[in-house]
């Protein structure tokens, strides 16, 4: 029954896309261009009036298809240098101005959440809301003890949207893992799986606070970031509530400019902010548009929404930061070397050439600021050489990636000559000092020194213990690994066969020197002694059950 609500879906889409004018983006694709020439045949072409500049049409027609696109014109949005300026300037209003729903239901859905009046929760609420976004909108309010606060409330059926979109991105990435010969490499079903994670942490707001309080706790008593304390106890999953900051938007530079921030530090502050996140704390925003970046008048970040998180587990941190050091240092070789031992390209891949495709890509953009980088150009030859040697996308980066790319973007519009490898450099070599020698080891031990401390006092009579086994020749080696102990079981087994095979074996052999014997001739059954059919019976019985049970 998915596939017939899928292709409705698809429907949909392009009837909004030509709804709001933007049937040449249809008529454009591939599948389409022949088809072109049939626009002129369609009365609306003919009919239609005066129609909005084209970044406003784009706008409104992501804002009517629903959260997931409005995500994607979130994301496009900043990266200004990849797009014409008018649809950029638009697709930055879906940061925190998508249409907001009445704010009459928003005070009935936080009612329904406390269960009472909203007057009998705060001394002062505001029902027009302050901004709204794809997947909730915020209100103002003013607490019993004086605070002012923000109330974050999930849009009504916003889940339900979601799933629906999700099931289409689900499709289409089984289409595409089936017929596109690129869906190893791209690995589209698990990118998909990976967003609709990120989703539905979204729609959490208890999730949300969560991480809230966690970065909070990460920079608490730091002049970098800022973040807001969480109410907690008039958070619930689709209602939050918030301590409300008054700062800047970190989008209006005249402003940031007017008041004597200095937007060189500001700059080199974001990758700090950002750097320390990934390998410091690995725990960071992973939604850093410009709506949600604020910026203090000491010229301290402030951040907010945090539904989306990003963690890395050791291992990629690891071959993370060795490729940006190499990458910084240019040992182009070791970058190569890093992707081959992470698993990122196949392990096959040539080295050399590898190298070679990477020294290409990145020698252009060395020592060079942002404003002086194509990075359409870049991005462009980035993607010929993950095809060229089928490196695999990586879904568990695919959060750090579109943070960077925001980074990135974020620091073209603040301070276009910032020297990005310059500023990150000393931060990752500082990281990667306390992650190997001697401040590593002396870090290792100071974190397990209560164990230590705890376990010092019985090592004296663990060694006694150790050096008597060893004198004594009792001394054994424990097996703890599965493999190993699967292996001593199995050969547990066999020596169990062997035994009793021998025993079975034994008693037949007993049995015939039995029955040759005189002595035992008064206890026979005919003419075999009694003995000698008990013993062969027994042996006969014991060989037939370990030929069965080997069978099994």
């Amino acid at each position: 029954m998915k596939a017939p609500r899928q292709v409705l879906r698809l429907l949909h889409i392009n009837f909004v896309l030509v709804k709001h004018g933007l049937d040449e983006l249809i008529l454009a694709t591939h599948l389409f261009r022949p088809l072109r020439y049939l626009v002129y045949f369609l009365p609306w072409y003919w009919l239609r009036g005066k129609r909005a500049p084209r970044g406003e049409r784009i706008r409104l027609a992501l804002e009517e298809l629903g959260p997931i696109f409005v995500k994607f014109g979130q994301l496009l949005s900043t990266r200004p240098d990849l797009l014409p300026e008018d649809i950029a300037a638009e697709l930055a209003l879906l940061q925190d101005r998508v249409t907001p729903f009445p704010g009459e239901q928003a005070q009935r859905i936080i009612e329904q959440a406390y269960g009472k009046p909203v007057a009998e929760v705060f001394q002062e609420f505001d029902p027009a809301p302050l901004a709204a976004a794809s997947i909730a909108q915020v209100h103002t309010a003013r607490l019993f003890d004086g605070r002012q606060v923000i109330i974050k409330v999930l849009r009504p059926g916003v889940e339900k949207d979601i799933e629906r979109d999700l099931d289409l991105l689900y499709f289409i990435a089984g289409l595409a893992g089936r017929y596109w010969a690129e869906a190893r490499r791209l690995r589209p079903r698990e990118v998909v799986a990976e967003f609709d994670k990120t989703l539905h942490d979204e729609l959490d707001l208890l999730r949300e606070a969560g991480n809230a309080s966690q970065l909070r706790r990460n920079f608490a008593g730091s002049d970098l970031l800022y973040v807001p304390e969480i109410i907690w106890p008039l958070t619930h999953r689709n209602v939050m509530v918030m301590e409300r900051i008054f700062a800047t938007p970190i989008s209006n530079v005249d402003a940031l400019i007017a008041q004597g921030v200095n937007l060189k530090t500001l700059s080199e502050r974001g990758v700090e902010i950002f750097f320390t996140q990934v390998f410091r704390h690995n725990f960071f925003h992973a939604d850093m548009h410009p709506g949600n970046i604020f910026v203090a008048r000491d010229g301290r970040y402030m951040a907010v929404d945090f539904g989306i998180m990003g963690t890395l587990d050791e291992r990629d941190q690891r071959y993370l930061a060795e490729n940006f050091m190499a990458f910084f240092n240019r040992d182009y070789k070791r970058v190569a070397q890093a992707h081959v031992e992470a698993g990122w390209v196949p392990h096959g891949t040539r080295v050399d050439e590898f190298e070679s495709a990477i020294r290409s890509v990145c020698e252009p953009i060395f020592e060079r600021p942002l404003s002086e980088i194509s990075f359409g150009q870049l991005l462009l030859r980035l993607f010929q050489t993950a095809r060229r040697f089928n490196m695999e996308v990586q879904p568990q980066l695919v959060l750090l990636q579109k943070t960077l790319l925001a980074i990135e973007g974020l620091g073209r519009e603040l301070y276009p000559d910032l020297d990005l490898w310059t500023t990150a450099k000393p931060f990752l070599e500082r990281w990667m000092s306390e992650q190997v020698g001697l401040r590593a080891m002396f870090k290792t031990l100071r974190a397990n020194a209560p164990l230590v401390a705890e376990k010092l006092p019985h090592l004296p009579l663990l060694l006694y213990e150790f050096l008597q086994q060893s004198r004594d020749g009792k001394l054994q080696a424990e097996w703890k690994s599965t493999e190993l102990e699967k292996l001593r079981r199995e050969m547990k087994r066999n020596a169990q066969r062997n035994y009793y095979a021998i025993v079975g074996a034994a008693l037949l052999v007993s049995a015939a020197i039995i029955k040759g014997a005189s002595v035992f001739e008064p206890l026979t059954l005919w003419n075999v002694p009694v003995l000698a059919w008990l013993l062969g019976g027994a042996g006969a019985l014991i060989l037939i059950r370990l030929w069965f049970g080997n069978r099994d």
